[in-house]
């Protein structure tokens, strides 16, 4: 099989890339944002409802779907993407995230992680091999080795434990892969996760021990735990040139507009994030000039769209006036056309970065349509100087 990701623009190693990557189910356009299913579903979303909003790849996580309803049921009914009726390309975590949100719920060591009894079922043990299996199952187009998530601020023996076992169940997991034929016999990606904390020196030996490996594409994780936006940016500048450009790179956890371009700048091509959705339950939306609460009393009598500048189907029929009222009378409707806002407006910032990166904008040109187009986040704060 040929390699599935195509590079298709870029001027550095480290900055700005447009490409392309090839599943069974279908390719997706890079850089690209997917909108995290994780249980098997896009809360408050068809599927057809975030196909209509430009999304081309999902997530599913290995830990809950393990848990509920199981991956030997999601296999008997012909795989992930039959069971939600999602005909596109699936990536599925592989339950690291999980060692860091369920610190408390866990034992882990060498082997692999053990995670106590929930309401969901009984405990779960998974090892580079069973996470791996699982995802077989799932039948996802990506899968993700087992890693360790460290807490933000991680330092000394923690820190250096949880890279260790990183690279230990990579190798692990890379030797299953390659068991099974690889992405040529299975159809199934297997990608490597950079973990470091903000480490410059752990990220560089992590990175450096993956590519050895040869992954079909390489994540970064243990963002989006607690550190800064400067902290952030550090971690991804110590692992995007470390990784092959001709490989695939994805940001774990990410999903803020100003993180999606500063990841971008620093060669980013992937990312994933629940705060579409999350952030459309709260009655929280994304417009150009920023966020909007629209249970705002401003928003009492106001007929406008949610944003005048947006073209997606809720701001072209509905005004902020109604969507403030169906919040503050708890109607379902208001967390569906705000979660589907903020999820068109993810999917245009990112097709217009493969737009302007494809046509050659640099990265002086970039921040400048960013400042134009998204004034509201192009003035958030970032200390490191870029």
């Amino acid at each position: 099989m040929n390699e599935p990701f195509q590079l298709i623009r870029s001027s550095t190693i480290d900055g700005p890339r447009r490409g392309r990557f090839t599943t069974p189910h279908g390719s997706f356009e890079t850089p690209c944002f997917a909108p995290c299913a994780t249980v098997g579903a896009l809360k408050g979303l068809l599927p057809e409802q975030a196909r209509s909003a430009g999304v081309e790849l999902v997530l599913g996580n290995t830990y809950h779907l393990a848990l509920r309803p199981g991956a030997e049921l999601i296999a008997a009914a012909g795989g992930l993407h039959r069971f939600m009726a999602w005909d596109g390309p699936i990536l599925t975590d592989s339950g690291g995230y999980q060692v860091f949100s369920l610190a408390g719920k866990r034992r882990v060591s060498d082997d692999g992680v053990v995670f106590a009894g929930t309401d969901a079922g009984a405990a779960l043990e998974l090892t580079p091999r069973e996470a791996l299996r699982i995802q077989s199952l799932l039948g996802s187009d990506i899968a993700m080795v087992l890693d360790e998530c460290p807490p933000a601020g991680a330092t000394g023996t923690e820190l250096a434990d949880a890279c260790r076992r990183t690279v230990l169940w990579a190798e692990r997991a890379r030797a299953l892969h390659d068991e099974r034929g690889g992405l040529s016999a299975s159809g199934q990606a297997l990608f490597g996760i950079v973990q470091g904390g903000w480490d410059v020196t752990k990220r560089s030996e992590v990175a450096d021990a993956l590519v050895a490996m040869d992954f079909d594409g390489y994540a970064v994780g243990g963002v989006s735990v607690g550190e800064t936006k400067e902290q952030m940016d550090i971690a991804i500048e110590a692992s995007t040139p470390r990784l092959p450009e001709a490989k695939i790179r994805y940001l774990m956890g990410v999903g803020e507009p100003d993180d999606l371009f500063e990841g971008v700048l620093r060669g980013i091509d992937m990312f994933d994030c629940v705060t579409p959705t999350r952030h459309g339950r709260n009655n929280r939306v994304y417009v150009r000039s920023g966020f909007f609460n629209m249970r705002n009393a401003t928003f009492r009598e106001d007929f406008r769209p949610i944003d005048e500048t947006c073209g997606c189907p809720c701001c072209s029929r509905y005004t902020r006036a109604y969507v403030r009222h169906l919040a503050l009378a708890r109607e379902m409707n208001a967390a569906i056309l705000q979660s589907l806002h903020n999820l068109w407006f993810l999917e245009n910032l990112v097709q217009g970065l493969r737009t302007r990166i494809e046509a050659g904008d640099d990265e002086v040109a970039l921040r400048a349509w960013f400042a134009e187009e998204y004034p509201g986040f192009a003035q958030r704060p970032r200390a490191n100087g870029r």
